[in-house]
């Protein structure tokens, strides 16, 4: 297994493994044009794993400045549960930190058990003492 970083030219494969692992997660924020936005502001924190040539786990990483933040981490169905998803949890939070940047937050559904319980074992904190608000500029996009 190779950890590398995800290039403009994976976002095809990369999409078509969202589908399957993080489909419900999607948005028109994980468009083309917004990956590839998403990856020049924060180069080379974001990876993928590759197996025999093929894309089989994925970890958008980056930061603000003040607080990291992961996104769309995923592993393929099939090759889960051989360190393949720490693997990537624990580059990405390595370059994070590398910028300086000492917290880093994760977004995880409520009925997302499988990652939940990832994130716990990784040794993440759930906190209960805050609550998301999300404001969409144009809704009916």
């Amino acid at each position: 297994m190779i950890i590398r970083e995800m290039k403009a030219e994976d976002y095809e494969e990369v999409y078509a493994m969202w589908q399957i692992t993080t489909k419900r997660a999607l948005s028109k924020a994980d468009s083309k044009e917004g990956i590839l936005k998403y990856l020049a502001r924060n180069p080379g924190m974001s990876q993928v794993a590759v197996i025999d040539g093929k894309i089989v786990g994925t970890v958008l990483a980056g930061h603000d400045g003040r607080r990291g933040f992961i996104h769309h981490m995923a592993v393929m169905p099939r090759y889960r549960r051989h360190g393949i998803g720490h693997k990537l949890a624990q580059t990405a939070i390595d370059k994070i930190q590398a910028d300086g940047i000492d917290k880093t937050h994760i977004f995880c559904y409520q009925n997302n058990e499988t990652g939940q319980s990832f994130w716990k074992n990784f040794g993440l904190k759930r906190r209960d003492d805050v609550f998301v608000y999300s404001y969409e500029t144009n809704p009916k996009e």
